[in-house]
């Protein structure tokens, strides 16, 4: 069974950085697309970024682009989010998933998901 772990969230003031990690338990997942959702307090699932199988395209919600980079390395069969700027608007728990293409994660659809990490912002 394939097991997606999620780290490196936490507690950053306004305009800090973070850089989320997602490891994958089989290597079979470097063939498929991974992304990044959250879910803030009583809102919904939103699409964050995604990367393609090879790492070669990459696609972000519209608040994030300029800010975050999602990045891949298949060797060591994890993923990356690099987030900088950080507002409290960030805020939220995030989780990495792994999906058969990007479109399926833009459409929140994942077929792996990890356990999510915390991300808060403070102003």
């Amino acid at each position: 069974q394939v097991q997606l772990v999620d780290s490196g969230g936490g507690l950053v003031q306004a305009g800090g950085s973070l850089r989320l990690s997602c490891a994958a338990s089989r290597r079979t997942l470097s063939s498929s697309a991974m992304g990044w959702l959250r879910q803030a307090p009583g809102k919904e699932r939103e699409f964050v970024a995604a990367i393609s199988w090879s790492g070669s395209s990459t696609y972000y919600e519209d608040s994030v682009k300029g800010r975050f980079t999602i990045s891949r390395d298949n060797a060591k069969n994890t993923v990356y989010l690099q987030m900088n700027s950080l507002k409290p608007k960030d805020t939220a728990l995030y989780y990495c998933a792994a999906a058969r293409n990007t479109l399926a994660l833009m459409d929140l659809n994942g077929d792996y998901w990890g356990q999510g990490t915390q991300v808060t912002v403070s102003s």
